[in-house]
């Protein structure tokens, strides 16, 4: 049981109309399950005009602040002034009452990688909650905590955001016993001034840390000293992570192998042999991280380092397979790279150092779209992005939007595909561009629909 209505009462002061227990949380009666409490969040839409269809599904009860007309009176409700604040409420109240130890998770790239890395170790060793998909904002992160069971032994949560002053309340509300700053780089710069700005807002991951917490940061970082100052301020203990000899836990060496990445690292001292199967010195910043992260809230880092072999990446997120045009023929194919999730700066270039470093292909294709939200700075970013060294080991790209394109402009004419307004004009010439024997990799944000362009690749996938 994960709430009551006495609970609930008292976590928001709000009155039940009649007693009710619930096994989950939900925000949106697509997902809700049986036995869910629906909390009737307003936002894009107002879930006050979803309650029949939620008690149609077998909600227990609504959380609401207002009752519409036409609601059948026997529907188990929760009245409260306002339903975000007693989302929070929720959440606040069940932190309170738990003793899980947990991890916060923020960075311009890589949180929800390494999310996902400490949910899986973890999970191996104690009970263990987390955020689904990417619940990193200001519902998220309170429904995650709502979510979570009392007897949960370690919490994991995501936090993320678009403009300043958002992180700090969201750390506060989790208390982590301990926060990762996984990366700082060019995103979200339309509410921002400049990268500093963005570094002092992923500090503030550290503002709600419980006493003698810890902050693991990535030691390579330019603005690592933003990070620590903000750390020192709440007397965390600092670890550090990356290659530079200062970090305690320190990549010496990396080998790409068959399905994965094998590395060679020191933890304290003391060196390891990894291995994950996924491609990327990225991905391998983020194992760091996770492993502090472990030994922190008291797990067995030998013991996840070694779990860390049978982990997969999300779709979408670097994940590399084959494509088979041909029932047939097993040689009638290509590979894909698909790192269509989302995109900036950073992530992109830590996608064209895994495209530089896989060998063996015909060619090499990529095909972009917009980076977004990166502010008035954003034509001449993808702009620059064309001098990088890393787009030499592309044969060709082939671009998607009003951004790209000043993108593609800047490129050599021998490296210059197609150009296109939007996602749809590739998505559906996909067989022009890709041929047997390539290396076919997709990147781009969310917005600018990467993901429909490798739906399409994927397509062409021979059915037996």
């Amino acid at each position: 049981m994960i709430w009551t209505s006495t609970m609930a009462e008292n976590a928001t002061r709000g009155k039940s109309t009649v007693p009710w227990n619930a096994q989950g949380v939900s925000i949106d009666t697509r997902t809700l399950a049986q036995g869910d409490l629906f909390v009737a969040l307003t936002d894009k839409r107002d879930g006050h005009d979803f309650l029949d269809q939620a008690f149609e599904k077998g909600a227990a009860a609504a959380v609401v602040s207002r009752i519409p007309e036409g609601l059948d009176e026997k529907n188990p409700l929760l009245l409260v002034d306002s339903v975000q604040k007693a989302l929070e409420d929720m959440a606040c109240y069940r932190r309170k009452e738990c003793t899980a130890k947990c991890i916060a998770v923020t960075g311009s790239v890589g949180k929800t990688t390494t999310k996902e890395l400490l949910r899986f170790v973890l999970a191996k060793q104690g009970k263990t909650h987390a955020s689904e998909k990417s619940y990193n904002n200001h519902w998220g992160v309170p429904l995650t905590l709502a979510r979570m069971p009392k007897d949960t032994e370690f919490g994991i949560f995501e936090i993320g955001m678009n403009a300043p002053g958002e992180i700090l309340p969201l750390s506060m509300m989790v208390q982590p016993n301990v926060s990762i700053v996984t990366s700082v780089g060019l995103a979200h710069m339309a509410a921002f001034d400049n990268v500093e700005d963005i570094a002092r807002e992923k500090a503030d991951i550290f503002g709600g840390l419980t006493e003698q917490g810890s902050a693991i940061i990535n030691a390579d970082l330019g603005e690592v000293a933003i990070l620590e100052d903000t750390a020192r301020q709440k007397n965390a203990n600092i670890i550090k992570f990356g290659f530079t000899s200062e970090a305690q836990y320190r990549v010496k060496e990396i080998k790409y192998i068959s399905g994965g990445t094998q590395f060679n690292f020191l933890s304290n001292g003391t060196e390891v042999v990894a291995k994950i199967a996924a491609r990327g010195e990225h991905y391998v910043q983020n194992v760091m991280s996770v492993l502090a992260a472990v030994k922190e809230v008291g797990g067995d880092e030998v013991t996840a380092s070694l779990d860390l072999a049978f982990w997969q990446p999300q779709d979408g997120r670097g994940t590399l397979k084959t494509i088979y045009l041909d029932k047939s023929e097993d040689n009638f194919s290509f590979d894909l790279l698909d790192d269509s999730y989302n995109a900036n700066p950073v992530s992109l270039l830590a996608g064209l150092r895994v495209v530089a470093s896989l060998e063996g292909y015909k060619r090499k294709v990529a095909i972009l779209s917009d980076m977004l939200e990166l502010g008035a700075q954003s034509p001449e970013i993808h702009a620059d992005m064309a001098n990088n060294p890393l787009c030499k080991s592309v044969t060709k790209f082939h671009c998607i939007g009003p951004l790209m394109k000043h993108f593609y402009a800047k490129l050599p004419p021998e490296k210059q595909g197609i150009w296109v307004e939007n996602a749809d004009e590739i998505a559906t010439r996909v067989k022009e561009f890709v041929s047997v024997g390539d290396l076919v990799f997709v990147k781009g944000s969310k917005g600018s629909r990467a993901s429909e362009v490798v739906r399409s690749i994927n397509l062409l996938q021979r059915s037996s």
